[in-house]
């Protein structure tokens, strides 16, 4: 079935480009077949394929899922089992995202990167190349230790690339978003009809570089490397995205192929997602807990009102909440959806959050204030909120309940901008809350055994922690995922490969804080 769904979601792709005067058919060819390099007529045809195929992938199949139950917003259903191993810590490769990302997207932009190297006009090959950064970025943080300076070079020879260590293959990401700023880009251009992100202005392109830096910079926070005082500096002195990066929910359509992902497998799939899906307790009751006004923009209610299952809680016959109605017959919320929900690759909040952070590391109050009250009302605002409403409803106000309480610690800022993050990230970047909850430790873990005493745990719910699933605690020694293990096709077809990872515990190696 996903394999179908996949299929149907490229279609989106294809189908946004109807203004190329090149045609689907070569389009398809060139994507399929590296060595087909001369008949593309000009390098940025390519581009929409790889922004569209990233977007796909950050709230496709694996990451929008993956991502969504392991940061507790979503869990399985009790009458349906397609993510029941993602709820219960089986071994999972997220193969079709590991395929996609280098096959297609970094393959595209190297291809960009390639035909556009020696012209004059250096836009295509800037934007090209920050993508491959982000998107480097992105399969690092997730998988750890891959290959990187040896990939994509099947046409050099290497059939086996050797695996690169995360923490050298961001000594390059950064030599690399660095050297961007040595590119002239006064002369060049990008046109409007082939840049689904920013329509071919370069002044966002370059903010959004910036920003990719200081994603880069402050997810070594947690290391040895990491200054806060240079990071500090950085921002201070560049510019940093004002506009996200996204594909605009006005794009969709109401047609098979066309809709935004998540949509295409509810309805491509005849409720393929709400048969799975249901809303986590963990989460819902911490949305609820603060009267968070994005609750029924992220959740479709019962009539019953607003209810979360236990996360990766199988015993169908059990009464948890002590009703008198067995847990897989009650009705709880279900994930919502719109086909005007954007497919977002980096949010304002995201970057907003991070200034905050490093502000609260600096224990720069005001600032760090600032730039938290900046990314919620971004949140706010992105889930079709107006300004006017965003003021009315205080949620960050004097009397708000997600107001900025001034810290007495980096650490108690560090946790205010973690729990609002995890909160934004809902329904935009699932993969990116999977991330940052590793390297920040926050939501906290609370490890309660729900078996042990389920009525209790019920009325006494830990809200504003995550729990240990109920039936994979033994799994991981009650414990949480830290990363997938590889795709068995990247360890079986490269000679160079390592061992397999036993289990999703083996941290990448910028996860350093302590912390389940």
């Amino acid at each position: 079935m996903k394999y179908i769904m996949k299929n149907k979601i490229l279609a989106v792709a294809l189908s946004l480009m109807v203004v190329f005067t090149w045609g689907c058919d070569d389009y398809l060819d060139v994507n399929q077949d590296p060595n087909v390099l001369s008949d593309i007529p000009d390098p940025v045809v390519l581009l929409p394929a790889a922004q569209v195929g990233l977007g796909n992938q950050l709230m496709g199949w694996d990451f929008g899922f993956g991502g969504a139950y392991w940061v507790e917003y979503w869990t399985q259903s009790y009458t349906a089992s397609q993510f029941k191993t993602l709820c219960e810590y089986q071994e999972t490769e997220f193969d079709d995202a590991y395929q996609d990302l280098t096959a297609g997207v970094l393959n595209d932009l190297k291809r960009i990167k390639t035909l556009s190297g020696d012209n004059d006009n250096k836009a295509p090959y800037y934007v090209a190349e920050v993508l491959s950064i982000f998107t480097w970025q992105v399969m690092t943080d997730v998988w750890g230790d891959i290959p990187y300076s040896e990939a994509l070079k099947g046409d050099e020879g290497i059939d086996s690339p050797k695996f690169d260590e995360g923490e050298d293959i961001y000594t390059d990401l950064l030599a690399r978003i660095n050297a961007l700023t040595e590119i002239d880009l006064s002369e060049g251009y990008l046109e409007e009809k082939y840049d689904f992100y920013y329509a071919g202005n370069l002044e966002h392109w370059k903010k959004f570089a910036n920003s990719v830096k200081l994603k880069l910079m402050l997810r070594l926070s947690e290391t040895s490397g990491y200054n806060n005082a240079d990071v500090l500096n950085f921002i201070e002195n560049n510019d940093l995205l004002e506009k996200h990066a996204r594909i605009k929910g006005s794009v969709w359509e109401e047609k098979e192929g066309k809709r935004h992902p998540m949509l295409e497998f509810e309805e491509g799939g005849a409720g393929y997602r709400s048969t799975n899906v249901i809303a986590c307790k963990t989460f819902l009751d911490y949305l609820e807990s603060l009267g968070d006004p994005r609750t029924d923009k992220l959740f479709e209610a019962p009539d019953s009102g607003h209810k979360g299952a236990f996360f990766g809680d199988f015993d169908s016959k059990a009464d948890s909440d002590g009703n008198g109605t067995a847990d897989d017959d009650e009705e709880y919320s279900e994930s919502l959806f719109i086909n005007e929900t954007s497919l977002v690759v980096m949010s304002t909040f995201e970057v907003d959050f991070y200034i905050a952070e490093v502000y609260a590391r600096a224990m720069d109050n005001a600032n760090a204030k600032k730039y938290y009250d900046r990314a919620v009302a971004s949140s706010l605002k992105l889930h079709g909120y107006s300004d006017a409403e965003i003021a009315s409803f205080d949620y960050t106000g004097d009397d708000g309940a997600a107001k900025w309480v001034d810290i007495a610690t980096p650490e108690e800022g560090i946790k205010q901008v973690a729990m609002q993050k995890w909160v934004a990230y809902a329904n935009y970047q699932h993969i990116e809350a999977f991330l940052e909850r590793n390297r920040t430790k926050y939501p906290p873990v609370d490890d309660v055994d729900v078996k042990a005493d389920r009525t209790g745990v019920w009325d006494n719910f830990p809200v504003g922690y995550l729990t240990v699933s109920v039936n994979g605690r033994t799994k991981t020694n009650a414990k949480l995922p830290s990363s997938p293990i590889y795709p068995q096709e990247v360890l079986t077809r490269n000679i160079n490969a390592p061992g397999q990872k036993t289990d999703l515990l083996e941290k990448v190696w910028w996860d350093k804080k302590v912390g389940k």
